[in-house]
């Protein structure tokens, strides 16, 4: 998500995917407040609706290769691949989070349809030119710096294939509210700068109400559990500077 302590390597994320994973108090709580089932295993902050867009941007062939970018647990590019017929290669760098991936695609997908690994925004791992159509959800802004990132998904995808991406960029990249890795991000600039053709970014006003309501209903929350207590500081801290971000989903074409 978009704020947090400052030690975010594959340790950090560990602990906080294995925290997730022991409450189910703390995924309720995403789960009602954007809409999503619970068997999704979600750890950002998009919406059900949202992933009908994201589904529909990539345009992935029957069969195609889809990969999931920064994948996390997996429950977002496990249900584009259902709903797209798709083949899901995804990629993380916290180990205990392609764990549960792996558990949770093997409830939801036919056996053989994806796989994990560990790699990272910049090194995925993955031959040039493999994949149909990339996306990443709300994690670009941890590659340094995000053009990086953006040049690995151009070097995965096939010619003519998609990506999608969402995330947060400073309504005011000047405004020192805005943590400094999301600053860094301008898809208008870099998707281009990256070898991308067809680019389009645009505000999801209509996304960041519900974001705002899971935040509240995050800071609500007395539950001493670790994983709830996680997403109550990252409450905390998203409210404070609420006005300073925008949400933003991005789209393009590999030539």
């Amino acid at each position: 998500m978009t704020s947090g302590p400052p030690a975010r390597d594959a340790g950090y994320f560990d602990q906080w995917y294995a925290d997730m994973a022991a409450c189910p108090a703390r995924d309720a709580i995403v789960a009602r407040t954007l809409g999503l089932p619970p068997e999704l295993q979600f750890a950002s902050a998009l919406t059900w609706e949202a992933l009908d867009e994201i589904t529909r941007e990539l345009r992935l062939p029957p069969g195609g290769l889809v990969l999931d970018l920064g994948c996390g647990r997996g429950g977002y590019g496990i249900e584009v691949a259902l709903r797209a017929g798709a083949r899901l290669a995804g990629v993380d760098f916290s180990a205990v989070a392609l764990e549960q991936a792996r558990a949770i695609a093997g409830r939801r997908l036919p056996e053989g349809r994806a796989g994990f690994r560990v790699g990272t925004l910049t090194a995925s791992g993955l031959p040039d030119g493999v994949a149909d159509g990339v996306m990443c959800v709300d994690a670009v802004q941890f590659a340094e710096p995000p053009v990086a990132a953006l040049r690995e998904v151009r070097r995965v995808l096939t010619g003519g294939g998609r990506v999608v991406l969402t995330c947060w960029e400073a309504a005011d990249p000047a405004d020192e509210r805005v943590p400094a890795r999301i600053r860094a991000v301008d898809l208008r600039r870099d998707l281009p700068a990256a070898g991308f053709v067809d680019v389009r970014v645009e505000d999801r006003p209509g996304w960041r109400r519900a974001e705002r309501a899971l935040w509240e209903a995050a800071v609500a929350a007395d539950d001493p559990d670790p994983a709830v207590g996680s997403l109550r500081d990252e409450g905390r801290r998203s409210l404070e500077s609420f006005g300073s971000l925008r949400r933003v989903v991005a789209t393009a074409t590999a030539p």
